[in-house]
């Protein structure tokens, strides 16, 4: 796993998660033997972002931070709700402290999970939730890491009405034509390893240029393997596969996702030079 001289960046990690708890370092060693050069790591609520901004500390220019708040709060399966403002209103000063050394505001966006949002008034939220961290990221002049899912459409037209420019549409679970309506609009979307069992993921990228698409894991969800915690390394998985179905070598496909996320975050130049 890992080509040599291909450097490789996971756009959309979770380090923090409770899954890492024993072997992060471990982990992040496996990563950097697989040359995955960088890791952009997202938060999902407030509670993480001290934690994240030491591990981009310790891991100076390898571990790259964005802050922002999820559609969806809550730790435990069960004990998950839509956002609230107030959810936003605990963030936004913690967001500012580190606004210099952010690579991106994220994790951000819609999630209109049927169980999860249910009524028009929790979607409302979650969309004013959205347009204030948009707005944010457009005055600090960074870019944006999006959750979209049962909500690719919405998340897309908010972003456009919004005139969000820098913008990652992570692990995107909505149709080809509805993505191509953001890759028009010059978003960037990200593909995780489990594209090697998702019919959807597949097709999406069938249609997806490749000067559009970046690499991602996600970890620890959206690994190869289902209910099997995912890893940064893995995200060369991602990278063969998007080889394979566009007929291209690996390291071409590493190559131009690199550059992609380079044109995305341009704060990514300066940190791999480190």
């Amino acid at each position: 796993m890992g080509e040599p001289g291909a450097a490789l960046v996971d756009c959309h990690c979770h380090l923090c998660a409770p899954e890492f708890g024993r072997d992060l370092d471990d982990v992040l060693q496996k990563a950097k033997q697989a040359n995955v050069k960088a890791l952009v790591v997202v938060a999902e609520h407030a509670g993480e972002f001290e934690k994240i901004m030491r591990l981009s500390e310790r891991y100076d220019g390898f571990v790259l931070p964005c802050l922002g708040v999820h559609p969806i709060q809550g730790l435990s399966p069960a004990g998950q709700r839509s956002v609230t403002l107030k959810d936003l209103d605990v963030a936004l000063p913690i967001i500012e402290k580190y606004k210099d050394r952010l690579l991106a505001i994220g994790e951000v966006g819609l999630d209109f999970s049927p169980r999860l949002a249910s009524t028009e008034e929790q979607k409302e939220e979650q969309r004013q939730v959205f347009i204030r961290q948009i707005q944010l990221a457009k005055r600090l002049g960074l870019p944006l890491n999006v959750h979209s899912r049962s909500a690719g459409r919405p998340a897309i037209s908010l972003l456009k009405e919004q005139g969000a420019d820098q913008v990652l549409l992570h692990a995107f679970d909505g149709r080809p034509s509805v993505a191509m309506d953001g890759v028009q609009a010059g978003f960037f979307f990200s593909i995780p390893p489990s594209i090697i069992r998702s019919g959807q993921k597949q097709k999406l990228v069938k249609q997806l240029p490749l000067s559009s698409i970046c690499l991602e894991t996600d970890s620890p969800a959206l690994g190869p393997e289902k209910q099997v915690r995912n890893e940064p390394c893995n995200a060369w998985a991602a990278a063969e596969y998007i080889a394979q179905v566009k007929g291209l070598r690996v390291e071409d496909v590493v190559a131009a996702t690199t550059q992609n996320a380079l044109r995305l975050f341009p704060r990514l130049q300066s940190l791999l030079q480190k």
